[in-house]
């Protein structure tokens, strides 16, 4: 079967398309077709090895010391059931199904193998692989963070990087959920936020958020890009601040900025799992979440989508079709 393999870290150039052998699932396993992945910011951070210090000698023991452990990488997808294990009673063949694989990856190849008690489900009712795709990276973040944060109508949130995939995701859910969002966002973007339902919008290039007199419930950061210390200023007396990619040393500054505080410092990162993903799919059928697609790349072309991934500006999700188009 073709697949795309990183068999180094580096820029998007490692990445090559060769012919590997098709997996077969064990007994707790499912055989999926794939026809539609994603480039997640995930995927770009582990092909290029682009993990913060504090990070860097766990990282290398779990993703590889010189190479990716798995060279195959692509942690969402969607395709159809192809085969299960002899312990598969959830699943059978012709299902079609999305999921994240993401500590194991697998999904840049024709075929993929995982446990049916990982994160997969059938399809959202009216969904296409293409959406099902897209709103998976972000949407199981952003519920992931939502559950920590106990998001409720009465809260009101600052959200940074409301255009991106999480944060489009959490501006989505937040707002269904009745909480008031402000985004932030870049001038080009302004639009898209408010069409996300956010009910203000700053930009960032005309305006530092940090010097607003409005106090918020929540402080998100989709981003990483924010200072615990300016910030805290502008929460509100049980204020909580949310740091989505928080590395051990953020933590930790995070809970020193805020330990005099009746604030709150919430980080790390998001495990998806198969009741969050059951639960997003609940979402997705009340279209409280729907997916943002701004480009789809063929497989031969996941040079390109990387490159593009790279340059931090996508709006939503960057998708790969697996399955060729006919």
């Amino acid at each position: 079967m073709k697949a795309v393999v990183c068999s180094k870290y580096g820029s998007p150039d490692v990445l090559k398309i060769e012919e590997i052998t098709k997996p077969v699932p064990k007994k707790h396993e499912l055989l999926i077709k794939v026809n539609t992945t994603a480039v997640t910011v995930g995927d770009s951070r582990v092909r290029a090895f682009r993990v913060p210090l504090s990070f860097w000698l766990i990282a290398k023991l779990i993703l590889g010391v010189f190479k990716p452990r798995n060279p195959v990488l692509g942690s969402v997808f969607s395709g159809i059931v192809e085969d299960v294990g002899s312990d598969v009673t959830e699943y059978k063949k012709g299902d079609r199904v999305f999921g994240s694989n993401e500590h194991h990856f697998g999904a840049y190849a024709e075929y993929m193998t995982i446990s049916h008690n990982a994160c997969v489900a059938t399809l959202p009712k009216g969904y296409s692989f293409h959406e099902a795709a897209a709103v998976l990276w972000g949407g199981l973040t952003a519920l992931y963070f939502m559950k920590k944060a106990k998001i409720t109508k009465d809260d009101t949130v600052l959200l940074n990087g409301a255009s991106g995939s999480v944060g489009g995701s959490l501006l989505q859910l937040s707002s269904y959920l009745g909480a008031k969002v402000t985004g932030i966002c870049s001038s080009g973007n302004i639009g898209h936020v408010k069409s996300l339902g956010a009910h203000n919008v700053i930009d960032y290039t005309r305006t530092d958020y940090k010097q607003s007199s409005t106090l918020y419930d929540l402080f998100i950061d989709a981003v990483g890009n924010s200072s615990i210390l300016a910030t805290k200023k502008i929460l509100t007396e049980k204020g909580r601040f949310i740091h989505l990619i928080a590395t051990p040393a953020v933590q930790i500054k995070g809970l020193i900025a805020l330990l005099f505080s009746q604030k709150k410092f919430i980080g790390g990162t998001a495990i998806p799992n198969k009741a969050l993903l059951h639960e997003l799919k609940q979402y997705i059928e009340k279209d409280a979440i729907k997916p943002v697609i701004d480009r789809v790349y063929n497989m031969d072309e996941i040079v390109s989508a990387h490159e593009y991934v790279d340059m931090q500006h996508k709006k939503g999700d960057v998708l790969i079709q697996i399955e060729p188009i006919k």
